[in-house]
């Protein structure tokens, strides 16, 4: 089943400039900006400007985008955060935990697997101003 692509979701929204984001990367194709709830500080979402809910909707063009622009920004999160490594992860429908119906791609720096160390998944909100700390230090490892 393929779901219908909601035109007024939260992305589509940041993606018109009806709201706000802290942005640390953008070209013709895609968008990398911090995540306003993020599990570890670093937590940064790419997204594509090619409006789909899955991967599996999305055209090939611009999974090669959103895939270029993680390998773009991914090296500078794991410098500004200090991590050696990152885990990239992308949900695919709310019963696989996708919480915005456009696809997305998540950067977080250091590993997923010590669970303990992560927050919940859109549990909390993190304060603008360390968000746009830690964009600027991600911006200036671009």
């Amino acid at each position: 089943m393929n779901p219908v692509y909601d035109n007024d979701n939260i992305f589509a929204k940041i993606l018109r400039g009806d709201l706000p984001c802290i942005k640390v990367y953008e070209d013709e194709h895609t968008l990398a900006f911090m995540d306003i709830m993020p599990q570890r500080e670093g937590h940064t979402l790419v997204i594509p400007k090619e409006p789909a809910v899955t991967l599996y909707q999305l055209s090939p063009e611009a999974a090669l985008a959103c895939m270029k622009t993680v390998q773009k920004v991914g090296p500078a999160v794991q410098k500004a955060t200090g991590y050696e490594g990152s885990s990239i992860f992308q949900l695919n429908g709310e019963a696989a935990g996708q919480t915005v119906p456009h696809i997305h791609f998540h950067i977080l720096p250091g590993s997923v697997l010590n669970i303990d160390a992560l927050k919940g998944h859109a549990a909390e909100m993190a304060d603008p101003e360390d968000l746009k700390a830690i964009a600027a230090k991600i911006i200036a490892e671009l």
